[in-house]
């Protein structure tokens, strides 16, 4: 018999998908932020790699041939917010999780304000533009400026 959360997301765009997994990594993260306050290893590490799966699958699904500038924005986003995870699990550290909470926070509501945009759940994820994104994160000379 399938979960409530799996029969929740039956029927639901593709936008609202991503959405949810960004909740994911979200609530992981809280999770490793709280077995690191209880002292407890193997937690920690579970809910780390629950979340890099998550972002290993986001990251597989872009098409930069499809998304561009914004799918490039966002290859770099998990690039960084992966690193940011492993510094914080290496360091065992409840700020530095906190801080990688914060960043795919962010990035969360972008795309729930996608997610409100009726014209978005026709479009598939990996084209979807994020707000604001027609400049993308990168400075003159091709540098990024994501700094998570």
């Amino acid at each position: 018999m399938a979960s409530y959360r799996e029969h929740a997301l039956d029927g639901a765009a593709a936008v609202d998908l991503v959405v949810a997994l960004y909740d994911g990594i979200i609530r992981f993260l809280y999770s490793a932020l709280a077995a690191v306050e209880h002292g407890d290893i193997d937690a920690r590490r579970m809910a780390v790699k629950r979340a890099l799966d998550i972002i290993i699958h986001l990251q597989a699904r872009l098409r930069m041939d499809v998304g561009g500038r914004p799918a490039q924005a966002l290859s770099e986003f998990y690039a960084a917010i992966f690193a940011q995870i492993l510094k914080a699990s290496q360091a065992a550290s409840a700020a530095q999780f906190q801080h990688a909470i914060d960043c795919v926070r962010t990035v969360r509501d972008a795309w729930r304000e996608v997610a409100r945009d009726p014209n978005a759940h026709a479009t598939p994820p990996q084209a979807l533009p994020l707000p604001g994104a027609d400049a993308g994160p990168m400075r003159a000379g091709g540098r990024s400026t994501w700094t998570v």
